[in-house]
């Protein structure tokens, strides 16, 4: 697990490199969005995302450079969900990643201006022959990220989150919902370095079922930090999803079925990945630290 953690330290350092230089500081008074917009992707996180589409695209020996603007355009599109999904009119969390959140640090107003911009600036990321030399790839790149983004992914999941069924939903709906919520993003993660790599159709199948599993389990882990965790090791607030009642695997599994089902789903995770013997090895330690995590 250490040689994982060097490899995740390495690639979120890679990846930030990539923002900063895209999310280069302006004058004037466009400025001031430009710096939320740092604030926000630039504030830390484990950039998990983002590893996961270096580590799939180095199944194919694709450029790690090119891997990394991928990687980018990602992570711009999930710190934007994470700064709308802050905001006093979704979740209203005044912490994210230890500090302060967007809207906090600056005010409303600029937190969605902040999130829009990194949405807009990610398609600006793919669409760059940087991220590939082939327009084709690109495209493929752009409408993926689009479709897991967008009504049929997690802005979807979102609104089923905020709906008045959320309360009510059985095991089956939250794991709907979390598939597109969550789920939707690293499932595009590791199918990014198939497009990429121009995989054959049987090594999407496998990456795309690995990342299925990958992203489930990864939820139920957060529901487990959220109702057992604490908000010194997690960096934001615990225990929302309990005081605004909504259906959790928690809810719905106890936390100890919680957990046998997140261990389940990683096992499985991992055998998907036997198609690609050795170099597949950090996407399996990859999943067992989603298992593991603390934060």
């Amino acid at each position: 697990m250490g040689e994982l953690k060097h490899a995740l330290a390495e690639t979120a350092e890679a990846t930030a490199q990539v923002l900063d230089a895209w999310l280069a500081p302006v004058p004037g008074a466009v400025g001031r969005v430009v710096e939320a917009m740092r604030y926000g992707a630039l504030g830390g996180g484990k950039r998990l995302r983002p590893f996961l589409v270096v580590q799939s695209a180095a199944l194919f020996d694709v450029p790690r450079q090119q891997a990394l603007h991928a990687a980018a355009a990602l992570e711009m599109v999930h710190c934007y969900s994470l700064i709308h999904d802050d905001l006093p009119a979704m979740d209203d969390s005044d912490l994210r990643r230890g500090r302060p959140t967007v809207h906090r640090e600056f005010d409303d107003a600029t937190a969605v201006l902040a999130g829009d911009g990194l949405l807009t600036e990610a398609f600006a990321v793919l669409a760059d022959p940087r991220t590939h030399p082939d327009a084709a790839v690109r495209v493929e790149l752009v409408a993926a990220l689009a479709a897991a983004s967008g009504s049929a992914g997690m802005v979807g999941g979102q609104m089923i989150d905020l709906s008045p069924e959320r309360s009510g939903l059985d095991l089956d709906g939250i794991t709907h919902l979390q598939r597109l919520k969550t789920g939707a993003l690293i499932t595009f993660a590791c199918e990014a370095g198939a497009s990429l790599g121009r995989a054959p159709a049987d090594a999407r199948a496998a990456l795309a079922a690995y990342a299925g599993e990958l992203g489930l389990a990864f939820q139920i882990v957060d529901d487990l930090l959220d109702a057992a965790g604490s908000a010194e090791e997690l960096g934001k607030p615990t225990g929302q999803d309990a005081a605004l009642g909504k259906a959790t695997f928690v809810g719905q599994l106890g936390l100890e079925g919680a957990r046998v089902k997140a261990e389940a789903l990683i096992e499985t995770a991992r055998t998907r990945l036997d198609l690609f013997g050795e170099k597949a090895d950090f996407l399996r330690e990859t999943a067992t630290f989603v298992l593991q995590r603390r934060s």
